[in-house]
């Protein structure tokens, strides 16, 4: 038998091994089984209310979301099919190419402090739709676990070595490549905020950025990243979302393979630390 058959033969086998264990994940990545763990706000247009009486959020407010209408997206043919597709390709060929980077990064995560490898987080998707999101573990154990990490008091306390490693060079989001395999995420799209980030979800509804698939990366990421304060971040989200395209995607795709050096828009206290620490000079 021609070699080249047979490797696509094996290619194509995995692909679809992958593809059920997706149909049979899909669900339960979305808490399909757990109306409770659902978001009251999916499909709804929402505004922030402040409010003292509130708990405090996950970004530094208090205050709650309050509905004020239904989302009236329609996503296009480039959305909606050729998005998809790339989406699909590029995930499947990075679950496979990578293969050996996650086998090394789960030894040394695992060595560097004993626990799961991966961790969960309820994040924001497509229509406000909250789904499990998946990363390389970088903290310790101890570290609290819906707190983005700009909440956190002196973040660097949490960090393991490994971590440190894997954050400056964004290795820890790599699983998200199979959250983009399932179809909670794409390739390229607002970094999906936490099920508890009111703020952020609803300055990202002025823009309709909520409307699509949350990314890897996106046109915040390449244009500031942590540095960026919320309203900021926001309206790069909501201009991305306008100017949807496949021109779009290359420039923020190829715009973003910098990262796997060394990140100097990662920083550890998160979102506007840099303009803190430039006002604190």
């Amino acid at each position: 038998m021609n070699p080249w058959l047979i490797v696509l033969l094996v290619i194509l086998g995995l692909f679809l091994v992958l593809e059920i264990i997706a149909l049979i994940k899909r669900p339960g990545s979305r808490y399909k089984n757990h109306p409770a763990e659902q978001n009251p706000m999916q499909g709804k247009m929402v505004r922030f209310v402040e409010d003292e009486n509130d708990k405090l959020n996950a970004d530094g407010k208090s205050g709650h979301l309050e509905a004020i209408g239904d989302s009236s997206h329609k996503a296009g043919l480039y959305e909606k099919v050729f998005k998809r597709i790339f989406d699909v390709v590029l995930s499947f060929g990075g679950l496979v190419v990578l293969s050996p980077v996650f086998l090394i990064l789960s030894l040394w995560i695992i060595i560097d402090d004993p626990g799961p490898v991966l961790f969960t987080q309820k994040r924001v998707g497509k229509d406000k739709q909250y789904f499990k999101l998946h990363k390389f573990r970088s903290m310790k154990m101890s570290t609290p676990h819906d707190r983005p990490t700009h909440m956190l008091e002196n973040p660097e306390q949490y960090i393991t070595k490994a971590g440190k490693f894997i954050r400056a060079h964004s290795l820890d989001e790599l699983p998200q490549i199979w959250d983009i395999f399932i179809g909670n995420m794409s390739v390229i799209g607002p970094r999906p905020g936490l099920w508890n980030q009111d703020w952020l979800t609803a300055c990202r509804d002025e823009y309709g950025a909520n409307d699509i698939k949350p990314g890897l990366t996106g046109w915040a990421q390449i244009n500031g990243r942590d540095e960026l304060e919320i309203p900021e971040k926001a309206k790069l989200d909501g201009e991305y979302t306008k100017n949807l395209s496949f021109k779009m995607d290359c420039k923020c795709f190829l715009g973003s393979l910098h990262v796997f050096g060394k990140d100097d828009s990662v920083v550890e206290g998160g979102t506007g630390e840099i303009k803190k620490q430039e006002n604190a000079k």
